[in-house]
């Protein structure tokens, strides 16, 4: 079992001067958060990726670059990276690079991602959202396999008799992320990668058809059933009680959750929605460290979990708030939840 945190490099926000917190500021605060992290003895740590304003991080494979010169223990991953609109050769040349500094400690979380930026950025037409993924994620997963390839597809160029140089000294780890599409589920399945699940609305448990389907696809794909690996990544935030949650952390992650949802067609984010989200059921790990850890243990039982990352800047908390909740996870959280399990 590895319990890790996650980021998206959420930028804070001044309501009265509407600015938002310079990236730099935000970038260096990480490289303190993820530094104290390992110092913790936290498992992994997840990067996001997004091209927008509110985000500091459109390059997870930069910002771990940095984090293995002033890490020693915590594994370091993209969480995830936009495949679909990534050219997968650059990508996978950049992770062996990183594994090379880290000392064997990258990871790639390959998904799609719930943002659509990245495409017209780097030219790719929306049109082909799921071609993209599909044909980008075969030539990652052959470039992690083999040294010299011969590769041929729609999106780009063929590659003949080649080999990306550097080449790391392993296989990278390379997670499917997915949100809940059986289609997903099944690729990774049949590939047979570890998946990450992102829950972060409704309640865990309406994802239990979705994980007994990738175990079952898992089987019938003929992988070695032991060497499975499901991982769960979910919006979590740590206060004295989920009351002062409610008070200091719901004002931030409404507006976040408005600032994304007006470009989807939402209606605002309620006070309704955050206390069901925070309720035993509800898929956000949020309140008092006993209310987190129980939630954890629950979740991990649920789904036979080998990983679960706990998601803690939506909303772009204060340097202070972040390094506090790190603290209160690794020192408090983390040690329930492994307790809990040592007894099994």
């Amino acid at each position: 079992m590895e319990l890790g945190i996650g980021m998206f490099g959420d930028l804070s926000h001044d309501k009265e001067k509407n600015e938002y917190q310079k990236p730099a500021e935000r970038l260096q605060q990480i490289i303190e958060q993820v530094k104290l992290a390992d110092e913790l003895g936290l498992d992994v740590f997840a990067m996001g990726e997004h091209h927008r304003e509110d985000y500091a991080v459109p390059a997870p494979e930069i910002m771990l670059a940095a984090l293995s010169t002033v890490t020693k223990n915590i594994k370091l991953a993209s969480g995830v990276s936009v495949i679909s609109s990534a050219d997968p050769v650059k990508l996978y040349q950049d992770f062996a690079m990183i594994d090379l500094i880290s000392n064997q400690r990258t990871e790639i979380f390959a998904g799609r991602g719930s943002f659509i930026e990245s495409f017209p950025l780097f030219g790719y037409d929306l049109a082909h959202y799921n071609e993209l993924f599909e044909e980008k994620l075969a030539l990652l997963l052959k470039l992690n396999k083999e040294e010299n390839i011969s590769w041929e597809g729609k999106f780009r160029a063929p590659i003949k008799n080649q080999t990306v140089y550097p080449q790391p000294e392993r296989e990278i780890p390379i997670w499917a992320a997915v949100g809940g599409t059986p289609a997903s589920i099944e690729r990774a399945a049949r590939y047979g990668i570890p998946v990450i699940f992102a829950i972060i609305g409704g309640m865990p448990n309406q994802f239990t058809p979705l994980v007994e389907y990738y175990k079952e696809q898992f089987i019938r794909y003929g992988h070695d059933f032991n060497k499975l690996q499901i991982g769960v990544h979910s919006h979590t935030f740590i206060g004295e009680s989920k009351e002062e949650v409610l008070k200091n952390y719901f004002p931030h992650y409404k507006e976040q959750m408005d600032r994304i949802g007006k470009g989807r067609g939402w209606a605002p984010y309620t006070q309704q929605q955050f206390e069901g989200g925070m309720s035993p059921h509800g898929a956000l790990f949020m309140g008092s460290p006993e209310d987190v850890a129980e939630k954890i243990i629950k979740i991990i039982e649920m789904f036979n979990l080998t990983r679960f990352i706990a998601h803690l800047d939506v909303g772009g908390p204060s340097h202070e708030e972040m390094i506090r909740n790190i603290e209160v996870y690794a020192k408090e959280v983390v040690p329930i939840v492994r307790k809990h399990f040592e007894k099994k």
